[in-house]
């Protein structure tokens, strides 16, 4: 990648680690499917008048909405509202790392639901590391029984599973431009999370602080809208492969915002979590092995 591709890369992590920051603080007043429905209003609002400017055109059948209503529910409707709702007890910074595994989920779906990506032993590897690490994470405690920041954790991990399964689903759109599905999903999420919202939340009872109001916005329009933007860039230019490098970033941004503003205090079983699903991300990427392996050995002569 070249070193803009690399900057826009950085930046795509602090916007999407954000989001866990964002959300850390409206849980504090609104409820799951309120932020759902708000940051998805917002994102498909900004997405939709870039679309304008570049004179994007949306699908006029109805096969597309179809599928783009699949994706909404699997992308964002099930695992935006379990990351809201586990937040309610969990530390940003922990919710940032369960969803790191996200990929150690797609390669397993991948080799059971795709004739084109079998399991290898490398992934096999990188699997059982990530998996070690989910299990450091929430903890021996958990086999007693799970209390309120366990089923927060547990939820998060099933919004990693349901996002796996929205990549495996999602690669029927690769002949759509990025901004076109995300419009689609986006709007069809808008349209299945509003009736929930307003009949199960009541948001017109909530009286939510500027601070709220404002971390909203944040969430919307930066982490979700302008995030996809780049990450259509990034996708565009640098392939699938270099764009989900922002798996390794996102925790670290997240882990830096929860401290430094929101006062977490991650235990030592957070850090060293991270590293074991780091190690297995590594590992199913493969790329540092290889280099490893091709670098010349011995001393160099004249």
């Amino acid at each position: 990648m070249a070193s803009t591709e690399w900057v826009l890369l950085v930046v795509l992590s602090v916007l999407w680690g954000g989001s866990f920051f964002f959300v850390g603080i409206i849980v504090r007043e609104l409820s799951p499917f309120t932020i759902v429905l708000g940051r998805s209003i917002l994102a498909v609002l900004a997405l939709a008048g870039f679309a304008a400017l570049g004179r994007s055109r949306l699908p006029g059948s109805s096969s597309p909405w179809a599928a783009f209503l699949v994706m909404a529910v699997m992308n964002t409707l099930v695992p935006n509202s379990l990351i809201a709702w586990g937040q309610k007890h969990i530390d940003s910074a922990l919710a940032s790392i369960l969803i790191s595994s996200t990929p150690l989920f797609s390669v397993v779906l991948a080799h059971i639901l795709s004739r084109e990506e079998h399991m290898t032993v490398a992934r096999v590897v990188g699997v059982l590391l990530g998996l070690t690490g989910v299990v450091i994470l929430i903890g021996p405690s958990a086999l007693r029984g799970l209390d309120r920041p366990g089923l927060g954790q547990v939820a998060v991990l099933a919004a990693a599973l349901s996002y796996a399964c929205a990549g495996v689903y999602g690669r029927r759109f690769k002949d759509l431009p990025p901004l076109v599905a995300a419009i689609g999903q986006l709007t069809c999420t808008v349209v299945l999370i509003a009736p929930l919202a307003l009949f199960v939340d009541q948001p017109w009872t909530r009286r939510p602080s500027p601070v709220t109001l404002a971390a909203l916005l944040g969430l919307g329009l930066l982490s979700t809208g302008l995030g996809y933007l780049i990450f259509c860039r990034i996708l565009a230019v640098a392939g699938a492969t270099n764009v989900m490098l922002v798996n390794f970033l996102n925790p670290i941004s997240a882990l830096l915002l929860g401290t430094l503003v929101l006062g977490e205090r991650p235990h030592w079983s957070v850090f060293a979590g991270m590293a074991s699903i780091f190690a297995g991300l590594v590992v199913i990427d493969g790329r540092l092995l290889r280099r490893a392996r091709s670098a010349p050995v011995g001393p160099r002569t004249a």
